[in-house]
């Protein structure tokens, strides 16, 4: 039970990166870019690929970040250049993606069992298990992440990005290209993308072109969860660009601790997409029913909610 708990952590933490870049465009630009089902299983053959060509498997995990980066950019550029909708360019990269896959690498899966990875020589230098080296890996990945994306968006470039998600009438007026705004961040979110599929695919020793698949709904999950639980918590804690960034990376985590426990309870593992969605309704459910119940109490309290 201790190893699966240690390993549906390590899970988290390593998808967390990927929840990271879909925080990107679906908080922030308020697009759900199917992009990433596609990027993250690009990020992980990349990677595979190199790590099996004898390529150091750091430089592999940059470039799969890197292929992440440049299935974002082409997903923006059909947006911002042939204007055609996000969704729909989201979807249309994401189907080229799955033969762009095939022909990395050349077959629908790469073993990577007798090749060295990051966790593997970690492993080895430490003498801990693979699964603690994971977290401790992820976890200094993904804060450092966090701490560049806050520095990030608190740039003139970042700062025009969230705004071009809260009002990108109003931002145009100000003389900010919106198209370009659009472009960095759909290309920033599909390199953590791909940067996540290159940690996940080294950790787990392969890459599959299905590795992608669903890897949206989680990243939605994930995010959605995390919300919810930040509202559970003291506002001092969870106000903030930082805290917001850092609670997307803990519903992943919790998300993959509700997998591992369901699973140990039995379930069979072909029914875990349907687990996915009925996470996400559950999540996405809750916090209408909360506000619905707060707002029904103040008014059953002689009319203050009014006030």
């Amino acid at each position: 039970m201790l190893t699966a708990m240690l390993g549906a952590v390590s899970q988290g933490i390593l998808w967390g990166i990927m929840v990271l870049g879909v925080f990107i465009t679906y908080k922030l630009l308020d697009i759900p870019d199917l992009t990433v089902d596609g990027s993250f299983a690009t990020g992980g053959a990349v990677a595979a690929v190199l790590v099996v060509a004898g390529v150091d498997p750091v430089i592999a995990i940059l470039a799969a970040m890197l292929a992440g980066a440049a299935c974002g950019a082409v997903t923006g550029f059909l947006t911002t250049v042939f204007e055609i909708p996000a969704i729909l360019a989201g979807i249309l990269t994401q189907i080229s993606l799955w033969s762009i896959n095939l022909r990395i690498m050349g077959k629908s899966n790469t073993p990577l069992l007798a090749n060295e990875t990051v966790f593997s020589r970690m492993a080895e230098l430490t003498g801990l298990p693979t699964n603690v080296v994971a977290i401790i890996v992820g976890a200094v990945v993904a804060l450092a992440l966090i701490a560049a994306l806050y520095w990030f968006f608190g740039t003139e470039i970042g700062c025009a990005l969230r705004a071009t998600g809260d009002n990108e009438a109003m931002i145009r007026a100000l003389g900010v290209n919106t198209g370009t705004t659009k472009m960095v961040a759909l290309t920033l979110s599909n390199a953590l993308v791909g940067l996540s599929g290159g940690l996940i695919c080294e950790s787990q020793k392969y890459a599959d072109i299905g590795m992608g698949t669903g890897a949206i709904v989680i990243g939605l999950a994930a995010i959605v969860i995390g919300e919810v639980l930040a509202r559970i918590l003291p506002k001092g804690w969870t106000s903030g660009f930082a805290a917001r960034l850092t609670s997307a990376l803990v519903g992943s985590i919790v998300y993959f601790l509700i997998r591992a426990i369901v699973l140990q309870m039995g379930m069979d593992a072909n029914d875990m997409k349907l687990l996915s969605a009925i996470i996400v309704a559950l999540a996405l459910c809750v916090p209408v029913v909360w506000e619905r119940y707060r707002l029904r109490a103040s008014y059953s309290k002689g009319g203050e909610g009014r006030a």
